[in-house]
C-alpha cells in the first residue's frame, strides 16, 4: 500500500542568498515536505515507530536551514538528502523550499525550488 505524509508550512528564518546583506539580515522561508511510504501497519497498530515522525522531519529542516547557503537549491538538496538518509523506507520524497519576499529588482512574493525523486 502507498500512502503520503505531507508536512506543509514549516516556517523558518534563514540567512541564505548571494547578497552579503542576506547573510546579515536574513529572511523568511517556508518548507513543504511530501513523503510517500507504506504506513498501513502503523495505522493498524497505532505505532509511531512504523511510520515517519513529523518532529524528526521538522528538526532536519530546522538544522539545515541554520547552515548559511548562497542558494536555496543547496538548502533543499541538503534537506532532501538528510530525510532520505534518515528514513530509508521512503518510496518518494518531495522537498519545496520557498523564499518569501526575495530581494529582486521588482515586487516578487516568493521564489521556490523543488527537489523530488
Amino acid at each position: 500500500m502507498k500512502n503520503t505524509i505531507n508536512i506543509d508550512g514549516i516556517n523558518l528564518y534563514g540567512f541564505h542568498g548571494c547578497l552579503e546583506e542576506e547573510g546579515r539580515v536574513g529572511g523568511e522561508y517556508t518548507i513543504n515536505v511530501s513523503m510517500v511510504i507504506d504506513f498501513n501497519e502503523a495505522a493498524i497498530k497505532d505505532d509511531l515507530n512504523l511510520t515517519i515522525d513529523y518532529c524528526s522531519v521538522f528538526n532536519i529542516c530546522k538544522a539545515e536551514m541554520a547552515i548559511r547557503s548562497k542558494l536555496i537549491e543547496h538548502v533543499a538538496k541538503r534537506i532532501y538528502d538528510n530525510i532520505k538518509k534518515t528514513f530509508p523506507q521512503l518510496i518518494h520524497v518531495k522537498v519545496t523550499v520557498i523564499k518569501l519576499l526575495p530581494p529582486m529588482n521588482g515586487p516578487v512574493d516568493r521564489v521556490s525550488v523543488v527537489i523530488e525523486d
